[in-house]
């Protein structure tokens, strides 16, 4: 349908091949049609994943794994968001099919993207449930705020005032016989 000429490709290199759930998803299918068991190849792209500097992983193969049987296998690591806004931005996911001798296998990873400032390990956009407290300038025109030091004896309750128990021969909450008090 195209006409001769019309149709460019452009292929970039992926920064951080450990942070691309694509090419995580991918690692784990060559790995899978080669053989591998299921679960030592995903524990190795979820660690290769995590060791890299990722926030959290998630992978999922499903299908018939051994025997007659369909199942689903989860993995999971770290830290993962599942819905609003910031799975957008702080997700990526990835979904591919296997096709080996006994039939079709799903394959989903999602990844949790760190934060990065610069944008070139993780995304530059802040999570809105994460605060940053900055610490106070002080201003020269101000008056300094009075110290610990500087408050009287008279602003502190006396140490004997405080803890006193006092007995007024009211029967106690146990239901004992109140104490007697000489006077």
């Amino acid at each position: 349908n195209f006409r001769k000429g019309t149709v460019e490709l452009f292929a970039k290199r992926v920064q951080n091949r450990a942070l691309s759930a694509v090419a995580q998803c991918e690692s784990l299918r060559t790995k899978l049609i080669r053989g591998l068991a299921v679960r030592r190849a995903c524990y190795g792209v979820m660690r290769f994943v995590m060791e890299k500097g990722a926030k959290g992983c998630e992978i999922i193969v499903s299908g018939k794994i051994r025997g007659q049987r369909a199942k689903a296998m989860k993995f999971r690591d770290g830290y993962m968001i599942k819905m609003g806004e910031c799975t957008r931005d702080y997700v990526d996911r990835a979904t591919r099919n296997v096709m080996l001798r006994q039939g079709v296998i799903g394959i989903k990873v999602a990844i949790m993207l760190p934060y990065d400032k610069t944008g070139a390990a993780g995304v530059t956009k802040l999570q809105p449930d994460i605060i940053i407290i900055a610490d106070l300038k002080e201003d020269p025109t101000e008056a300094p705020t009075p110290s610990a030091s500087s408050i009287g004896p008279s602003d502190e309750p006396a140490d004997s005032d405080v803890g006193d128990v006092v007995d007024d021969g009211e029967p106690s909450m146990d239901g004992g016989e109140p104490e007697s008090v000489d006077t």
